[in-house]
């Protein structure tokens, strides 16, 4: 692997209680890895301490995981990329295990699964969550990974340079679960240790709001990957209504030769037309998303996989 460029990326944001710490972890697992850290308008000594540590630190002012993610992806050129926070929960002497089997395999992105042991290391909304989330990827998606919001991830280049990123915040690890998932590419999992945030540093994942913008980027993903099936379960559910309310009209048509209701036939009318409109919508979008995934996976073919050199 010493052929290889490789490149630690750290986004950061207020990490100055273990940046230090973490540039060093990363350069004592990957002595040839250059280290790169994004700082994302920190207020503390996070770029200071950063810089004193050695690694190469840069700037991303729009405020947010995805825009310092697609910042990162664009500005550093490597064969692998190993991502990972700058506050010192994952662990890395795991990253080497990570590198090997991406570059053995001819893997595309290796997902480092978090083990935690110490209850301040993963709080249990987030366990739940995780779970949750998780399940629900894998049934709109058919497939899934055992931790979809890990932020400990190792990347080949052709994975890098064909991710468009974009999300803006902490969805970013979702975009990237479904960006593989969606071209078929062979990925694994490492089982990682995942600590305690050291003292002076704090979680900046909000529960409820992050996890809002997770559902709702979940559910933008597979309108957008999957329209024939989002668009034409629309129709479904508008043509089971439909039938619903117009089942009483038909039973008096039939009976008395009348149609008393005329409101509640026209919205019947209404809803039959909107649900054959939704199908046919889903099927043309259907078309148009084929294109563009034959165009990216093109794309994403014009990278080689990362190999070692004779």
């Amino acid at each position: 692997m010493d052929s290889l460029r490789i490149a630690v990326i750290l986004p950061c944001y207020n990490e100055e209680a273990a940046i230090a710490d973490t540039i060093a972890g990363f350069r004592s697992a990957l002595p040839s890895a250059a280290i790169y850290v994004y700082d994302n308008n920190s207020r503390d000594r996070t770029v200071e301490l950063a810089k004193t540590a050695g690694a190469v630190v840069q700037t991303e002012r729009q405020q947010g995981k995805g825009h310092v993610v697609r910042r990162m992806f664009a500005d550093v050129d490597a064969d692998i990329y190993v991502m990972a926070d700058g506050d010192l929960t994952y662990d890395p002497k795991a990253a080497p295990e990570m590198v090997r089997m991406l570059v053995d395999e001819e893997l595309d992105m290796v997902v480092g699964t978090r083990q935690h042991e110490a209850k301040e290391a993963y709080r249990g909304g987030h366990v739940l969550g995780n779970r949750i989330f998780t399940r629900l990827l894998a049934g709109l998606f058919g497939r899934s990974f055992s931790d979809i919001f890990s932020g400990y991830r190792v990347f080949s280049r052709r994975f890098v340079k064909s991710f468009p990123v974009l999300s803006e915040g902490f969805e970013i690890e979702t975009e990237m679960s479904v960006h593989a998932l969606e071209l078929r590419m062979p990925v694994g999992e490492v089982e990682t240790a995942y600590g305690a945030r050291p003292a002076g540093s704090a979680s900046k994942l909000s529960t409820y709001r992050d996890g809002w913008r997770i559902l709702r980027t979940i559910g933008t993903l597979y309108r957008v990957e999957r329209p024939a099936l989002f668009y034409g379960g629309l129709g479904a559910l508008l043509l089971v209504a439909a039938i619903i309310l117009a089942v009483p009209l038909i039973l008096t048509y039939l009976d008395t030769g009348l149609v008393p209701r005329f409101p509640t036939a026209i919205l019947v009318t209404g809803m039959v037309v909107i649900a054959v409109l939704s199908f046919f919508a889903g099927l043309i979008l259907d078309t148009v998303t084929r294109g563009r995934r034959e165009l990216r996976r093109l794309f994403y073919l014009s990278y080689q996989a990362p190999q070692t050199k004779p």
